[in-house]
């Protein structure tokens, strides 16, 4: 019988339970921040339970951490959960990327630059962006404080398992549109609720052209579009990625035959499918409160449908048939889990090269990881960014939600690489439009927002 890649990932992982109800899986890889996790160790204590499998468990902390100077944390609720986590770990016996050492970053970057994000894993996180890991052809996904405590003592986890579901992406992408775009377009087409319920496949021609970091960036955001998971089965590209990292398998050899078996196969029928092609596909920019608030930087943003797109053009002080190059920018930030690699900083320099940030702009860079840090700065990424007039921090969350020292003020316009344009997201009354580190890059130097297609045309014909 014709199996799709989710129902192979998903079979491997059955521990107990009958189809069709909820079954108990086996937990590969459990991820934990500083956020999220303090009440499910005081609930292994008050039990007298110990972590299952704490060489299978592995922890940053990211939400928190300044990064100006990442030890100088004046919030006493973010030290104390900072300090909670090590001594967690310590009682525990746990891994954890400690606070400044060389591994620490996005705990959604951290499996993957280890090499402990792999496919066939069933891997998962307090944190609704574990999705991301679905680019290594993993099953990934967010859980909650309650459930976080149950992987940490039996690792393994009830789960009733969601319908399947293909996106087909088609098309040849245009210079300096990407991945992000792709993502965006797709929740803007089919909005935030189209994949509640399921768990959702991404192929096709243009799927197998990104690369693994875009790929990432992809799956982070399967969650904005409602799906529990989003996944990429594994190829050639994902293979090379994993190998020669700390956390790769030693046999790799045998893993990668393994791993080649982790496809849909012919003949295999989704629950729901969904189609985009990106051939004409624009740059996209978020105009409202929700990702599906998105349109094409060259279009103008849509007319009032309901109730929501009145709240949402109320808060953000804009109004329908305007253009996002009318949007009054204050601020650029890039970075977050979503476009902090170093895939992301090396375009956005691409973009900075040899120009000044606009001076109505505050522009912020923010590497995902030290590994990025570190090899951004051996590339001489960092200069070019301090040259033109952006402020190069040290990793972590940073800017993409408000739980630490970077915040965008009250009704400032942002221009923002995350995932997330809710209301308050990045701060209190903060207006957040979501879109790629190379138009963000952009809008920093034009001071507004612009088609990076046509500026950069622009600039080479000087």
């Amino acid at each position: 019988m014709a199996k799709t890649l989710f129902d192979k990932l998903w079979e491997r992982h059955v521990v107990a339970g009958d189809e069709g109800e909820a079954q108990l899986l086996y937990v590969d890889l459990h991820l934990f921040h500083e956020v999220t996790s303090p009440q499910a160790f005081e609930g292994l204590r008050a039990a007298n339970r110990k972590v299952r499998r704490p060489d299978l468990t592995f922890g940053t902390m990211d939400h928190n951490t300044p990064t100006k100077d990442i030890f100088d944390i004046r919030d006493e609720i973010s030290k104390k959960q900072i300090d909670t986590l090590v001594k967690n770990a310590e009682d525990f016996g746990i891994e954890i990327a400690g606070h400044g050492a060389e591994n620490q970053g996005i705990i959604h970057m951290c499996g993957a630059e280890t090499g402990r994000s792999q496919p066939g894993k069933l891997i998962v996180c307090g944190d609704s962006h574990t999705a991301t890991h679905g680019a290594f052809g993993a099953l990934a996904f967010g859980i909650g404080t309650s459930e976080v405590e149950h992987v940490f003592a039996t690792q393994t986890i009830w789960q009733t398992k969601p319908k399947s579901m293909g996106i087909k992406i088609t098309g040849k992408l245009a210079k300096y549109v990407t991945a992000k775009d792709i993502i965006l377009a797709l929740i803007a087409k089919f909005g935030v609720d189209f994949g509640v319920g399921y768990a959702a496949e991404f192929f096709g021609e243009t799927i197998e052209a990104l690369s693994m970091e875009e790929r990432l960036t992809i799956c982070n955001m399967a969650i904005e579009g409602g799906a529990k998971m989003g996944f990429i089965a594994p190829d050639d590209k994902t293979f090379e990625y994993v190998k020669g990292r700390e956390h790769a398998p030693k046999n790799f050899d045998e893993a990668v035959a393994d791993w080649k078996t982790l496809k849909t196969d012919d003949g295999a029928q989704f629950d729901k499918l969904l189609e985009l092609d990106v051939t004409d596909l624009a740059p996209y920019v978020t105009w409202g409160t929700n990702p599906e608030m998105g349109v094409a930087i060259d279009k103008p943003f849509p007319e009032v449908k309901d109730i929501n797109d009145e709240r949402a053009y109320r808060y953000m002080g804009m109004q329908a048939g305007q253009y996002a190059f009318e949007i009054p920018l204050e601020m650029v930030f890039i970075g977050s889990c979503t476009n902090g690699r170093l895939s992301d900083v090396t375009e956005a320099a691409k973009i900075v090269q040899g120009k000044k940030v606009h001076p109505n702009i505050t522009a912020i860079i923010v590497p995902g990881s030290r590994p990025v840090k570190k090899a951004a700065e051996k590339l001489g990424l960092d200069k070019v960014f301090i040259d033109a007039g952006f402020e190069w921090r040290e990793p972590g969350c940073s800017m993409c939600l408000a739980m630490n020292p970077d915040k965008v003020p009250p009704k400032v316009h942002a221009a923002s690489t995350t995932n997330r344009n809710f209301e308050g997201r990045q701060g209190k009354d903060s207006r957040t439009h979501l879109c790629s580190p190379v138009t963000a890059a952009a809008a920093a130097i034009a001071g507004k927002f612009v088609d990076v297609r046509e500026f950069m045309a622009k600039e080479q014909a000087k």
